[in-house]
């Protein structure tokens, strides 16, 4: 019992040159290098079972980025925009926070808390701690110290 028709793929040479370099570039994410090669190999006339076979992937797999190619292009092999909330702490929101942990000492304290920050800038705790992490701050910790008599 014959499969379903494979839709042929027709490369031009840019996009052939393309293709080849995400196939064989080191800094390429491995999922796309990937696919780079299951078009390459499509391109060449072979059966979704014999590229897969010698990719060493499925025939789902090569007959979903095969069709994808065949549809959006070049376009078609790149992820997309991954499902999710988007983000609501924006860059400028992130460098305030960093340049007021810096830069600024809250009024009656010695140091800044996220609770203190969170007031100050509007945030949740949970968000200035987060940029801390990520930024690698400690505001409560001193970077010299004084010996007392």
């Amino acid at each position: 019992m014959p499969g379903p028709v494979m839709p042929s793929v027709e490369l031009t040479e840019s996009e052939a040159e393309t293709l080849r370099g995400w196939a064989r570039r080191r800094k390429t994410e491995q999922a796309l290098a990937l696919r780079a090669r299951i078009v390459l190999a499509c391109a060449q006339g072979e059966t979704n079972s014999a590229v897969a076979e010698l990719l060493g992937t499925s025939r789902e797999t090569v007959g979903k980025w095969r069709a994808r190619f065949v549809r959006d292009g070049l376009d078609g092999l790149v992820d997309g925009r991954r499902s999710g909330r988007p983000r609501m702490v924006t860059d400028e929101q992130v460098s305030e926070v960093i340049a007021k942990t810096l830069e600024q000492v809250p009024a009656g304290a010695t140091h800044w808390s996220t609770r203190s920050m969170a007031r100050a800038t509007g945030m949740s705790q949970s968000s200035i701690s987060r940029i801390w992490r990520a930024f690698g701050l400690s505001p409560h910790k001193v970077e010299h110290f004084k010996l007392s008599r």
